[in-house]
């Protein structure tokens, strides 16, 4: 099994894979953005006692699927009511795979159309932002 900073690094590579896609550093947190809105939050570099990893991904289609999964819950601050949820990445995890399709539904939720339509129009290469 992956360590989580493995799966952490893996779909942030992703994330970032994706058109226009750019990381930022809002609260001390890592986060990629597309167009100057979050789409994934990688939380933060090294747990505390107040952070564990984990990462928030909003899923308008899969938000029922993540939350049949143990230990992922509604993300805080409003944003659950949005769509957004978190995923602790020290516990059991589903497939990589199926991580890398939320955070790509995620990119797809809060992306230019334009964007989103490239992105099925072409596989997704390396960020040009």
């Amino acid at each position: 099994m992956e360590s989580w900073r493995e799966v952490r690094r893996t779909l942030g590579e992703f994330a970032l894979s994706l058109p226009e896609a750019y990381e930022d550093h809002p609260w001390g947190e890592t986060v990629v953005k597309v167009n100057k809105k979050i789409f994934v939050f990688l939380g933060v570099e090294e747990p505390t006692e107040k952070w564990s990893p984990n990462i928030g991904v909003k899923l308008p289609q899969s938000n029922g699927h993540a939350l049949a999964v143990e230990g992922v819950r509604p993300s805080g601050y409003g944003l659950g009511k949005a769509g957004w949820v978190t995923i602790p990445l020290t516990g059991e995890l589903p497939e990589t795979e199926v991580l890398l399709d939320w955070v790509e539904e995620s990119y797809r939720a809060v992306a230019p159309k334009r964007l989103v339509a490239g992105l099925d129009a072409a596989p997704p290469g390396p960020s040009t932002g």
